[in-house]
């Protein structure tokens, strides 16, 4: 499996409208993408649950890696690229990776990206971060949990869906699910 992401920053006085009404029309177009676990259309506004920025950031987990290339040589990704610019895509290689079966039912999102200190156990972190991920997993709110690494950056990625708004956690940032892309 892989996860993907790619993220927009947009001005603060930004009509997010129009980020709600993008994700409305275009959002079912991804709707049974081949190798698509989930893609989940996110979206923050400056000031809501401790966000600083307005944001566009849609995530995705791919079954299969192949066909996230399918996606970006893909007519969507290219007018996506049209609308808002050249984005830097971010991919991690995921660990653990768990849905529910009411994953649909996500309303909210949360993200932390935090740093992997060189010379640690990989080992020993993957299989706390697999722990932590099943943990997760296993609240009653959440209807998906992913833990991914990249090794260019030393990062590791957490996603996490949510029914309910969260708590505002100072380290991530929570966002606001417009849609659920399925298989």
């Amino acid at each position: 499996m892989m996860a993907m992401q790619y993220s927009f920053t947009l001005p603060a006085d930004y009509d997010m409208s129009i980020i709600d009404r993008r994700i409305r029309d275009k959002g079912p177009m991804l709707d049974g993408f081949p190798g698509l676990g989930f893609k989940t259309y996110l979206s923050a506004r400056k000031g809501e649950f401790g966000s600083r920025e307005n944001l566009y950031a849609p995530f995705y987990l791919w079954q299969q890696p192949e066909r996230a290339c399918d996606f970006l040589t893909g007519p969507g990704f290219e007018a996506l690229t049209q609308s808002f610019g050249w984005p830097q895509v971010k991919t991690w290689i995921v660990w653990h990776g768990e849905t529910a079966p009411a994953i649909a039912e996500a309303e909210f999102a949360t993200e932390e990206i935090v740093g992997i200190e060189p010379y640690s156990s990989l080992a020993e972190i993957r299989d706390e971060e697999i722990r932590r991920t099943q943990r997760q997993a296993r609240q009653a709110d959440v209807v998906a949990s992913v833990s991914a690494f990249e090794p260019t950056s030393w990062t590791i990625a957490r996603l996490s869906l949510h029914r309910s708004a969260p708590l505002i956690a100072a380290a991530g940032q929570i966002y606001r699910v417009g849609h659920m892309s399925l298989p």
